[in-house]
């Protein structure tokens, strides 16, 4: 199976493709990525393809990419780190069109499963109190869904993951952007606080990535059960830990 998969070079992105390429299932993996992935090094499976441009994706870009199942959308960016413009465009535009040309990338195959990594507190029905994160990644999911039902081949997960603790995932530490002297102190308490009195939001990226690689592998269809809203498209960290077991 080829997948592909954006953010790689970021925390959730490189808990994914850390399983992809341990996953023997997954014959190939294409990275859509601003800059080199040191991950990918010497893994010959894995295809890292600079692309400067994330509203654009010409023809040469997606035969590269043709033959692809599905993908996981981790590319994203604090609010705090850019301006809201900046933040809109990379939360809400980028996924929107790419989710548009992976709609028509195998027409006449499988579905292709389009996973986009939201996060808790993104709400499709936001209101006044609404933070300004999940207003946004609200809205990229809602309309990720009216896309899928524009094409019907294409079928969208937004999977919400809580708090995301990389600790106990030795082989990304490496890989896992420098934290400031102040973040190392508050994930030192923060990931064992969630662990033990908030277990529904905490989302370890060893059985997250599992997840997401699930969906964006499986048959598309919609999800049930605690946890799942927006007919079968969104799921709560709860039911993430769910399907990992966790719960």
């Amino acid at each position: 199976m080829h997948l592909i998969v954006t953010g790689a070079t970021g925390l959730i992105g490189s808990a994914v493709l850390h399983h992809l390429i341990t996953t023997p299932a997954v014959s190939k993996v294409s990275i859509l990525s601003r800059r080199p992935v040191p991950q990918a090094n010497g893994h010959s499976k894995v295809h890292v393809y600079i692309h400067k441009d994330f509203t654009s994706y010409p023809p040469e870009t997606l035969a590269q990419l043709k033959g692809a199942e599905g993908v996981v959308w981790a590319q994203g960016i604090s609010v705090t780190q850019v301006s809201k413009d900046e933040y809109e465009k990379i939360t809400y535009d980028y996924p929107l069109a790419f989710a548009r040309a992976c709609a028509t990338l195998n027409p006449t195959s499988e579905p292709f499963k389009f996973v986009y990594v939201s996060g808790e507190g993104a709400t499709t029905s936001p209101g006044r109190l609404t933070q300004r994160f999940g207003v946004v990644k609200g809205r990229a999911e809602a309309a990720l869904i009216a896309l899928g039902k524009e094409y019907p081949n294409l079928k969208v997960y937004s999977a919400r993951p809580g708090v995301v603790d990389y600790s106990q995932h030795p082989e990304i530490h490496e890989y896992v952007a420098k934290r400031s002297n102040l973040m190392k102190v508050a994930e030192k308490v923060m990931f064992p606080a969630a662990r033990r009195f908030l277990p529904s939001q905490h989302s370890p990226t060893k059985e997250l990535a599992l997840v997401l690689t699930q969906l964006a592998m499986g048959d598309g269809k919609d999800l049930t059960g605690a946890g799942i809203s927006d007919e079968g498209r969104i799921a709560s960290n709860a039911a993430l830990r769910e399907m990992a077991a966790l719960a």
